[in-house]
This record gives structure tokens, sequence and C-alpha cells, in this order.
């Protein structure tokens, strides 16, 4: 949307990936931007056929083998940034932008089983990061209102709302300076961003506890 608000200042930069930590589980985790081989693509359709249905939201990630992988042909290639959080060789959560005009959508995805644990900060972080060295310009995402952990998180990482008529939050963020260079722009992305679009449950999910203690990782670079 042309219309949609954004920042007038500019988001810190941020840390591209790869990047590694330890979550509070005490696993290793390390966040790698996808970059279209088989054997990642694989783990995430593992990871999206055990999702928690309750961290669904209005049917994404979508359900059973054969439209996850429908989903993520549309997610994946082209224009889109992807990044995935691996513990060993299991994908543990994804974090995506998908082209929206002149903007990018952010939706992210955290299997239960690593819920909880700080995975979802370092995800956003990191494929904002990514998206920031690609030459995008900016992001913006939607999240309920009551969820006031992520809101707060978002709030923390730079990301300021910009339309709050709805139960959602409409929230953008700056990653560069209008006449500082753009990623490609896309008018053929419709299919990709309604495939990504509506992930508050999942996106949710990921960020729920992120602010609880505010010793998290949340806060600084």
């Amino acid at each position: 949307m042309s219309d949609r608000g954004y920042p007038d200042a500019v988001a810190d930069e941020f840390p591209p990936p790869p990047t590694a930590f330890t979550d509070r589980e005490d696993r290793e985790i390390e966040i790698r931007p996808y970059e279209g081989d088989e054997a990642a693509r694989e783990a995430l359709v593992e990871m999206y056929d055990d999702f928690d249905p309750a961290d669904r939201a209005q049917g994404i990630p979508p359900g059973g083998e054969e439209r996850i992988r429908e989903w993520l042909d549309a997610i994946l290639p082209g224009d889109c940034y992807n990044v995935i959080a691996w513990c060993g060789d299991e994908a543990a959560g994804h974090a995506t932008l998908v082209p929206d005009g002149d903007a990018y959508e952010l939706a992210i995805f955290v299997h239960q089983e690593y819920q909880r644990a700080g995975i979802g900060t370092h995800l956003i972080r990191g494929l904002l990061g990514h998206g920031q060295a690609n030459g995008v310009e900016k992001v913006w995402l939607t999240v309920e209102r009551w969820n006031r952990a992520a809101v707060s998180l978002y709030k923390k990482i730079g990301f300021e709302t910009s339309d709050a008529e709805s139960f959602e939050l409409e929230m953008g963020l700056r990653l560069r300076a209008d006449d500082e260079g753009s990623a490609g722009e896309t008018d053929e992305s419709d299919g990709a961003e309604s495939a990504a679009t509506e992930s508050d449950g999942a996106e949710s999910a990921a960020t729920e506890s992120a602010d609880a203690d505010p010793e998290s990782d949340a806060g600084g670079e």
C-alpha cells in the first residue's frame, strides 16, 4: 500500500546472518540465510508438517505436506528473503520478508519445541540484517494488539505503529534511507504476499515471551 506509514528515522544496523548463539535452553542455534539448497527446504517442510495447529492463524502456515510445499514455493524463491534457525540439522524456526510494492512484509514462525527460548528475537534481527544487506528499505508487519510481549519486542527493535484501527496493529520499520538504493521491486509478488500474510498466530508464538524477562536478548545488539 502506497499510503502505509513508516518511521522517518532509519533503524540501527542489524547483524546479517550467519550468526550463532546459545538459547535459554542451552541449545546451540545458528541463524543462516536460505540460499536455495534442497536440504534446507526439506527441513522446513518437516518443521511445518509438525507445526502445532494452535500456532496457526487463518491457515498460515498451511497443514498437510502438499500445501506446505506449495506455500514454500511461493515464499522461498524470487525476491523474497528468508532465514532459518538451525539446531544441528533441524529447522527450529523460519522468518521471511515478502515483497509488497516498495516494501516487504515480515512473517516469523518458531516450532513449538523451540519457543520461549529467545530464538524469535534472533530470527527477526537476523532477517532484518539479511534484508538490510540486500538493500531492503521498508518492512511492515501486523500483530494482534493483545499480544503485548510481541508488540513490545517490535518496538524495541524499532518498529512503529502505523495503523491501530482494528484488532490488529500494523507496524512499520525503515531499514534504509530512500536514496540509499533499494532491493528490486516487483509487481508480481501478490501470490507470495498473500501466502505469507496474516501470520500473527505463529508470529506471536515466536515472540510471546521474548520480553518477559528484562535480561532478554531482545534488548541490544
